[in-house]
């Protein structure tokens, strides 16, 4: 019996002898494995604040690897999707944040993440008339961050950026509706009006949109339609320069009247100048 109980305490002595040094070479370890993130990381910082994205990405990349479970995983991904941005890299930059919005959804800086993949798409339109593919995108994020995080700074911005964003896509449907307008493509260019009216109307094209309606209208013969759309131009904006040129369409002695009246200011000013000599 006793030989029994003598053979445990040597068992266990045994393993605790072999146990305590893994113990201290697992906290030695770990030790080392955070120094190096944190290392990487710093130099991920330096390298950006250098210029050199690439190895900046590189050094934020490696953070991730080297220790995965810790709160510097998140921040060196979001890291790596800021630094391509600063480049306008804005391609490997929304990769980036799609994968930190998959892995880490419930990070304390998701919002910035849904931010930071908005302005990707808002800073790569080039040509509202073309990029529909930016304009589509950053809208949608940008909804997002209103609906999901209202009370941030990022929403306050989000919502001056849609403004800018209906400006662009009003843009877009006139230019549409212009081209329609040449080809004589009547509906077609009515539709893309109409479009403006409804869903742009705070935009700077709206007064456009309204006097190429009233235009159109009149030359496929609707014309209480065409008076229709030039009473609300001229209600809304009576001074604006389309409102001008609706009220010609309808009224051929205003643009002879207009005609005398510049040629009348022409020689007025041709009269001063003569008076210097």
């Amino acid at each position: 019996m006793k030989f029994s109980q003598t053979i445990i305490i040597l068992s266990l002595l045994i393993l605790n002898s072999c146990s305590t040094p893994e113990v201290s070479k697992n906290i030695i370890e770990n030790d080392n494995v955070e120094s190096e993130m944190i290392k990487a990381y710093n130099e991920g910082v330096k390298a950006l604040n250098l210029g050199d994205v690439m190895y900046a990405t590189k050094k934020f990349n490696e953070v991730e690897i080297l220790f995965p479970q810790s709160e510097w995983a998140p921040r060196a991904s979001l890291m790596s999707a800021y630094s391509f941005w600063t480049q306008q890299y804005y391609s490997s930059s929304i990769d980036e944040l799609e994968r930190f919005i998959r892995l880490y959804s419930n990070n304390e800086n998701i919002d910035y993440a849904y931010y930071l993949m908005a302005m990707c798409y808002y800073d790569s339109i080039v040509d509202e008339k073309k990029d529909l593919l930016g304009l589509t995108q950053s809208r949608k994020y940008f909804n997002i961050i209103i609906d999901q995080f209202p009370d941030t700074d990022y929403a306050l911005d989000a919502k001056y950026k849609l403004e800018l964003i209906k400006d662009f896509l009003a843009a877009k449907e006139l230019y549409i509706a212009r081209h329609y307008i040449k080809k004589e493509k009547w509906i077609a260019a009515i539709n893309r009006l109409k479009n403006i009216v409804n869903n742009y109307d705070t935009t700077v094209y709206i007064e456009e949109a309204l006097h190429r309606l009233v235009e159109v209208h009149y030359i496929i013969g609707l014309e209480n339609e065409a008076k229709k759309y030039a009473k609300t131009l001229g209600y809304n904006y009576n001074t604006s320069e389309w409102y001008e040129q609706s009220y010609k369409v309808f009224n051929e002695k205003y643009e002879l009247k207009e005609a005398q009246k510049q040629k009348k200011k022409k020689k007025k000013l041709i009269g001063k100048i003569k008076s210097f000599f």
